[in-house]
């Protein structure tokens, strides 16, 4: 069998994008379908029941254990997005207040915070990043102060690899008071989280992807000072569905068992190499320390076509473009942007990676001459955005009060 076997049959396709979608386990398909089968047979408040100590209690203690807080501090939400922008839009910076984020930003949370930027007047600014494509921690330490609001930081960017370096960050905003949201969706389920090591006061992420359970459910972490801005947003960020809380409660517990088995996560390596070894295609992989996340394009070939091709031999992999993080990918080349991102799992073997690199191989021999009659000059490789220059020096500003959540309406 293989990638074109009729649908309701196994394929046996290879899955390099669990930073996408993860696939759900045996464990977590049975008890979506049994529970779907229950809801339909007995209604949804009968269902509700049945599930009262997964909804109220057990999918909270697998949550802390998850990310090292307490049961009560974490939260369920529909997606990490959803519930950054349902704290962000109650909070209520002071109109010479300054709000960080990076060029790694999504763009979903850059929508929040130009949306605060614009009720409030605060002002917006973005961490440059070093050379090697690292935050520049130095700028941070010499740009700090007390006007700065809310420090926003992603964990793992969607659109490469990079580890930033959270721990760091929130020793070093610490001391000034400031709010630290860390958006954690494409490193919950690969990384270690430990959201009290890391001192941040909102961390968010999927259950949908490294986690592999179901989609329209994610986890969130709120320190105390915030648990009201999501209590009051809740009209703008309803709760998940039961079925849909209960399969993440499945694929938090299947997680917990198997973590730290398989080749998995250790691949990357192998991973490089595929990329590497085939001809005409370029990394991006700014930054030292990268997580189970690639990101490659080819200097000619479309990502939507190699993207395209790859799967039609079996092999999935995700298409990039540059608006999912506009500070970041600028539009160049060929594809506009775009690259493709692979990504691992626990269950990744090298026989996944064997067969992504022949298969990648196979598709650029077969398409670049016809790519190259059609493009005769190659574009000019992907360079790292440009960072932002240090803002002009500002006057000291008068130390601030910790920053207040907008009260209900």
């Amino acid at each position: 069998m293989n990638a074109t076997t009729p649908f309701g049959q196994e394929r046996q396709t290879v899955h390099l994008d669990p930073a996408g979608w993860g696939r759900m386990p045996a464990a977590v398909r049975a008890v979506l379908a049994d529970c779907v089968l229950r809801e339909d047979r007995y209604g949804p408040h009968e269902l509700e029941e049945y599930l009262e100590d997964v909804l109220h209690t057990e999918v909270y203690e697998r949550l802390g254990a998850l990310l090292n807080v307490p049961a009560g501090d974490t939260a369920l939400v529909t997606g990490a997005t959803t519930a950054f922008a349902a704290v962000v839009s109650r909070l209520d910076p002071g109109r010479h207040d300054r709000i960080w984020t990076t060029p790694y930003e999504s763009a979903a949370n850059l929508t929040a915070l130009y949306a605060l930027r614009d009720r409030t007047r605060c002002r917006l600014e973005v961490v440059p990043l070093r050379e090697d494509g690292d935050l520049d921690l130095e700028w941070m330490a010499r740009h700090i102060g007390d006007d700065v609001a809310l420090v926003s930081v992603v964990h793992v960017p969607s659109s490469c690899g990079i580890v930033n370096p959270v721990e760091a960050v929130g020793l070093l905003v610490a001391p000034h008071g400031c709010l630290y949201a860390v958006d954690a969706s494409y490193a919950v389920g690969q990384l270690p989280l430990d959201a009290a090591r890391i001192g941040c006061h909102l961390l968010t992420g999927d259950g949908w992807r490294f986690l592999c359970g179901p989609y329209s459910v994610g986890v969130a972490y709120l320190a105390p000072r915030l648990r009201g801005a999501l209590e009051a947003a809740t009209p703008h960020c309803p709760p998940p569905e039961t079925v849909a809380v209960a399969g993440l409660n499945a694929a938090l517990a299947h997680h917990a068992a198997t973590a730290t088995a398989g080749e998995g996560l250790g691949l990357l390596p192998a991973l490089r190499a595929a990329v590497e070894e085939t001809p005409g295609t370029e990394l991006i992989a700014p930054g030292r320390i990268q997580s189970a996340v690639l990101a490659f394009r080819h200097h000619e070939l479309p990502a939507a076509l190699l993207r395209r091709q790859l799967a039609a031999r079996g092999v999935i992999v995700w298409k990039t473009v540059a608006e999912e993080t506009p500070l970041h990918l600028p539009r160049r080349g060929t594809g506009g942007g775009s690259a493709l991102r692979a990504s691992l799992h626990h269950g990744s073997t090298a026989h996944d990676i064997a067969r992504f690199g022949q298969a990648l191989q196979d598709v650029v021999r077969e398409q670049q001459p016809h790519s190259a009659r059609a493009h005769p000059a190659a574009p000019a490789p992907l360079q790292a955005a440009p960072t932002v220059a240090d803002p002009p020096r500002l006057r000291a500003p008068a130390r601030r009060r910790h920053l207040a959540v907008c009260p209900s309406p």
